[in-house]
């Protein structure tokens, strides 16, 4: 009984060795799935971003462990809608702790006008951020053609006292902005009317899954004004599945993929979940891996 145990344990040691090597690089294999580089059309590591209002709730919480996670997922960066109670160089420390980049903040247009704009650009400039987005526009700015031609005007002069502080001024689409806007003979729409007057200096931010929720598919719109598409909101939306993640909808992906890889001018991507069948942590974790797949596909 001992010789039989004792010959035969080299044959036990090299199948569990087999064993375990076996499942050492499954694990490797998986891990490099679960985080791929992506690359931009010049071959450089794409920037993509998460809007932290998707995990606002985990933020309020614990803000550092939320930016450790999103980092280990793989964001290069975040992009900002609330500062969560802490400062300019609180936030741009904790940024730069984990690697990350600060990709943009989102900001009520109030916080641009009079006194407050000294205020805003200083706190940006303590955070690190150079790209100022107006995610939303009061009813009595878009609810006529001439509320709209004043609102697009307005953000160019916005624009222009930015521009020498070294920042931009992108505006974002809601889902409003695709019906057609009173006033307008020719059924034109809010969006229309704001980027065909807007000036030059003011950045487009295009939320896919907004315009998706009016209606609309986001090719023909990012293809209109490819140069000013300097960010872009990479979310989806689903007339079924309201918890639809990235990818599940309803938007056609291989219409879109190919605008943001060699059209567009976007600096960055930012994913955006706004709903959730699992905890918003997980959720956001699958859409950047349903991102990666999207961006690679052939």
């Amino acid at each position: 009984m001992g010789h039989e145990r004792a010959t035969s344990m080299p044959k036990l040691f090299r199948i569990h060795s087999n064993t375990l090597l076996t499942a050492l690089l499954c694990l490797l294999f998986v891990q490099s799935l679960s985080a791929q580089t992506l690359k931009d059309r010049k071959g450089k590591p794409l920037q993509v971003g998460l809007q932290l209002y998707s995990v606002r709730a985990d933020c309020a919480k614990d803000l550092p462990g939320v930016l450790k996670a999103v980092a280990q997922m793989g964001y290069t960066g975040v992009e900002f809608a609330g500062y969560h109670g802490r400062s300019a160089e609180e936030l741009r420390k904790l940024l730069a702790e984990n690697k990350l980049k600060c990709y943009g903040t989102h900001l009520d247009l109030n916080a641009l006008l009079g006194d407050n704009f000294d205020k805003t650009v200083a706190f940006c400039k303590g955070l690190g951020c150079k790209f100022l987005v107006v995610p939303w526009l009061p009813e009595e700015r878009r609810n006529s053609k001439q509320a709209v031609l004043a609102t697009a005007q307005l953000f160019g002069e916005i624009a222009r006292k930015l521009e020498p502080l070294g920042m931009t001024l992108a505006w974002h689409n809601e889902n409003y902005e695709f019906k057609p806007v009173e006033g307008s003979s020719q059924g034109e729409t809010i969006w229309d009317i704001f980027w065909a007057n807007a000036d030059k200096h003011v950045a487009m931010q295009f939320d896919i899954g907004n315009a998706m929720d009016a209606g609309v598919q986001a090719a023909p719109y990012l293809s209109k004004y490819p140069d000013r598409v300097l960010s872009v909101h990479v979310k989806d939306h689903s007339t079924t599945n309201p918890n639809a993640l990235l990818g599940e909808g309803d938007e056609h992906w291989n219409e879109v993929m190919p605008l943001l890889k060699n059209k567009i001018a976007a600096r960055c991507f930012i994913i955006e979940q706004e709903s959730y069948g699992e905890p918003p942590m997980v959720c956001v974790e699958k859409c950047l891996r349903n991102f990666e797949k999207l961006w690679n596909a052939k």
